[in-house]
């Protein structure tokens, strides 16, 4: 076989990386101590990134630097610094961004390296990659929910001078990645921005039902990444697990080495099965990779938490916690007593051998669990024989010596306030064509819907008096009927659309007179972003609603297009090409607060809400003093059974985003 794609590896921490050069991995990707979507991970600075890209030169492997997280409006500049000290200094394989801003500041930097665009940019379908492309990116990483089918699309229509990359192993996000917003709207902790509390992995109920509908398994394409053999695009297999140890990625990287390099030998798939059964990872699924067997990603009524289980506690006759070891511990193992999201859970070092059976007593001089029962996790572990070639790996990485830092001198060019940006109005959007409204502006009001087949029914002379939004997601087997719609409409004379990703933009037909918005779900947060929306011939933004009050209003000063912002209405927690199943749509769900959410299903997406609507109405004069010219209300109705709301949320508006 000629063409075989990279084993990427994740490092959140010095032995990790050495972990995967130690296991042979091709690529190491780790992320800095800012602007990371990791920042739970102990990440690096400039001097040791520089040190770790000149071992992996002299061993003929990549390091890739994730500048993967959302920029706010005061970013760029810091970002722009950042990366003209790695270009300067460490001179990294490539970077991975998700911001446009990010992308921007790489090439005022005179980054000379390659531009890998994230999950998080949400580039989701085959269209989507010729606008990459055309923006300068070098890669694209697709997202999760794609089976093989959809990954092949992707790859017979990758366009010359860019590849793909696809998460083979690692956690899962039940919502699609980019298009959560639910440990942002809980309380401003963005996982945009790397922040994320992972709220999914609580526990919901409904009516009686209770579990972790929404906890994802791991995924593990194990056996089935052969598949991915001979897609000349595909240019790397990406494990994911940044926030993992070295066993882990010693483990995991070994086991799809022999899966590539072995795809026809059934001793190496075996050894590389038992690799990744000892990996420590959560319990694993296929998910949808395989279009005719798709499995489930939750497993509700059982545990997905990370680790294996090795027992449950109990009490020994003076009333002490203890657990009897399944398997044999190792000095250094490292040890989670209870799930992650127990308050009170806690981890712990093993100080010395315990015989498997043996009695394991815990320590506890605080935070002790509640009862016995609770389950024991082992999470990461460092054998001997792994310990030693990691020292030796230290050895070399110590013998590297770099030249001292030095300081750059770099100021982003950023756009000035354009002049005027015309009169100002309102978008009602609704779900659908609603009953009695013929559309068109009505004293500053116009009514938007959401693109689809039903609403692009309507009589035509009717089509051009709404403005046109296009969904937040469009997956590769549904690319063709968006494009089908989009010129339906053009040809009954829409002419306002609103995207749902900037990509979209590859979806209209060349020449098309249209005035495309980027809607909120771009997710445009700073004035190097917009700089290259109107590169790409978009003619304004509707600003992510996650920003603060103060970020917002900040913008339209520092912005070359006309801005908008989400006044009201029910903004989903996130989207999800998950079943929610045994969850019932059209019937509310709690958290452990007893807060209520709903769920509704559009096209192959569901949207996944919370029982209380975003308001920030009572900013709106502030916010037309400030710039902003269009105002939107977003109109879904919950369903009957979902409780009145006793509140409304102002989202992150009295919040410092973090």
């Amino acid at each position: 076989m000629t063409h075989l794609p990279e084993i990427l590896a994740p490092a959140g921490d010095t032995q990790s990386f050495l972990a995967a050069l130690a296991a042979g991995a091709d690529a190491v990707y780790v992320g800095m101590k800012h602007f990371s979507a990791r920042m739970q991970a102990d990440n690096f600075s400039i001097k040791e990134l520089a040190q770790m890209v000149e071992l992996a030169r002299r061993e003929d492997r990549k390091v890739y630097i994730a500048l993967n997280s959302m920029l706010k409006p005061n970013d760029p500049a810091a970002a722009g610094r950042l990366i003209a000290r790695l270009a300067r200094g460490v001179q990294p394989h490539a970077l991975i961004m998700q911001d446009l801003g990010a992308v921007e500041m790489a090439r005022q930097a005179g980054f000379e390296g390659e531009i890998h665009l994230s999950t998080l940019a949400n580039i989701t379908h085959p269209a989507a990659l010729e606008s990459a492309r055309s923006i300068g990116a070098d890669r694209v990483i697709l997202p999760r929910e794609l089976d093989i089918d959809e990954v092949r699309l992707c790859n017979d229509n990758c366009p010359e001078g860019l590849d793909l990359e696809l998460f083979v192993h690692g956690a899962l996000c039940f919502c699609v990645s980019g298009r959560c917003y639910w440990s942002s709207y809980m309380g401003g902790k963005s996982g945009l921005r790397g922040r994320c509390v992972q709220p999914c992995r609580r526990m919901y109920k409904q009516k009686s039902r209770e579990g972790r509908y929404f906890s994802c398994l791991d995924l593990s394409l194990d056996v089935l990444a052969r598949n991915l053999l001979g897609m000349e695009n595909l240019s790397s297999w990406k494990i994911e697990g940044r926030k993992k140890g070295p066993h882990y990625v010693f483990y995991t990287v070994t086991a799809y080495r022999l899966l590539r390099d072995n795809p026809n030998d059934p001793k190496a798939r075996k050894q590389a099965e038992d690799l990744l059964k000892q990996a420590l990872s959560r319990p694993t699924t296929h998910a949808r990779f395989l279009p005719q067997k798709q499995h489930p990603v939750t497993a509700p009524n059982d545990s997905t938490s990370s680790g294996q289980l090795v027992g449950k506690l109990t009490r020994d006759k003076k009333g002490a916690f203890e657990f009897k070891p399944r398997v044999a511990l190792q000095t250094a193992d490292f040890l989670r007593i209870g799930y992650e999201d127990d308050p009170w859970h806690r981890t712990v070092r093993v100080s010395k051998p315990v015989p498997k059976a043996g009695a394991f007593t815990l320590p506890f001089a605080k935070g002790r669990p509640p009862a016995a029962g609770i389950p024991v996790f082992l999470i990461d572990r460092r054998e001997k024989d792994l310990v030693a070639l990691l020292r030796q790996w230290e050895a070399k990485l110590n013998a590297v010596r770099t030249r001292s830092e030095t300081s750059v001198d770099f100021e982003p060019e950023l756009p000035a306030r354009a002049g005027s940006m015309g009169k100002g109005f309102t978008v009602m959007l609704h779900g659908n064509i609603p009953k009695g409204r013929r559309g068109g502006r009505d004293g500053g009001v116009v009514d938007g819907v959401w693109l689809s087949p039903k609403s692009a029914s309507i009589s035509r002379t009717l089509v051009p008096r709404y403005s046109w939004w296009l969904p937040p997601v469009i997956w590769p087997n549904e690319e063709d009927q968006w494009k089908r719609l989009i010129v339906q409409v053009l040809r009954n004379g829409a002419r306002h659309f609103v995207l749902g990703a900037p990509w979209q933009m590859a979806l209209f037909p060349e020449n098309a007179k249209i005035a495309p918005v980027a809607g909120p779900f771009c997710n445009i947060s700073n004035p190097a972003a917009l700089v290259v929306l109107e590169r790409m011939g978009i003619r304004g933004a509707i600003v992510s609603p996650e920003l603060s009050g103060e970020e917002v209003l900040s913008l339209p000063a520092m912005s070359p297009i006309p801005l908008g912002i989400v006044l009201s209405g029910y903004w989903p927690m996130g989207l999800t090409r998950n079943p929610v199943q045994p969850l019932k749509q059209g019937e509310p769900f709690y958290s452990p607060k007893r807060e209520p959410f709903w769920a509704r299903r559009y096209g192959q997406n569901t949207w996944l809400f919370p029982g209380w609507p975003l308001d920030i109405t009572s900013h709106h004069e502030e916010l037309k003093a400030a710039g902003y010219t269009i105002f939107v209300h977003m109109k879904e109705q919950p369903p009957r059974e979902v409780p009145e709301p006793s509140r409304s949320s102002t989202f992150n508006w009295d919040l410092t985003l973090l």
